[in-house]
């Protein structure tokens, strides 16, 4: 069971912005999207969770076409955080993170719900901020906030599998390092529980630490697609980042540097 995007190409204006990617998430893993900025990483994420249109190719959420679904009808698959995601209106932390499950349609509140949000709230490390106004918040704490409300999305009593995918835009931008090392162990565990992962990551050494795969992304075209260690190569980093790196493995463990 996957997320499939088969020959997806963009342009606009006569540019390309993607051209002829193939990418595959499937259920228990982790895919990171690697590439320098413009690369077309965010477009690609945007047209997996159905944000815009393609100009050719096609997206599956497992058997059924992405466009032959509805919006509450993706929204029980798939969640997604986005780069920006500006909250307009005064609400409070705890409110916003609820929202995750209103998005779904489903009004209809038990304790488990409840216990599962006061949960996220504290895996998030946002407990004691549930009460205050998001506009508040400092940037990091912000990102947080969203990424709560991303994994409530996608929450289910516990004798449901049914499969989940979260899709997610720059998740650790603006977060310490300790919160960016707490996200992705995050991600990790929820991999081992069966939801699939694409995310996008300007830190190379968390992508090569936490990722199943990696999709290395320049000028629209797919440069590399395949585990991190049979892409590990300084000759594809530095024809995608155009730097000189400095790599070190040891123990199945990477180690990246720029030169």
């Amino acid at each position: 069971m996957s997320i499939t995007a088969n020959n997806i190409s963009l342009s606009y204006k006569d540019k390309d912005i993607l051209k002829n990617i193939d990418i595959e998430i499937k259920k228990g893993e982790i895919i990171t999207i690697l590439g320098p900025n413009g690369a077309g990483k965010s477009s690609l994420l945007n047209i997996i969770s159905g944000e815009i249109d393609i100009n050719k190719g096609e997206v599956y959420y497992e058997d059924s076409p992405l466009s032959q679904l509805n919006i509450q009808e993706r929204a029980y698959i798939r969640s997604v955080m986005s780069q920006s995601q500006p909250i307009v209106f005064d609400f409070s932390v705890r409110e916003i993170v609820e929202m995750g499950w209103l998005d779904k349609g489903n009004l209809r509140y038990s304790d488990n719900i409840n216990l599962a949000i006061s949960g996220v709230l504290n895996d998030c490390d946002i407990h004691h901020l549930e009460n205050r106004k998001f506009n508040t918040l400092s940037g990091g704490e912000q990102r947080r906030v969203h990424f709560a409300r991303s994994l409530i999305q996608l929450w289910r009593e516990s004798d449901n599998k049914d499969s989940r995918y979260l899709l997610l835009d720059e998740p650790t931008a603006n977060l310490d390092l300790f919160h960016q090392i707490n996200l992705m162990k995050m991600l990790k565990e929820l991999s081992k529980d069966g939801v699939g992962i694409l995310v996008i990551l300007h830190d190379l050494n968390l992508a090569f630490k936490y990722s199943d795969k990696i999709a290395m992304i320049k000028n629209g075209s797919m440069i590399a697609y395949n585990e991190p260690k049979k892409i590990i190569d300084q000759n594809i980093l530095s024809e995608v980042y155009d730097l000189t790196f400095d790599i070190q493995v040891k123990d199945s463990k990477i180690n990246i540097n720029y030169v």
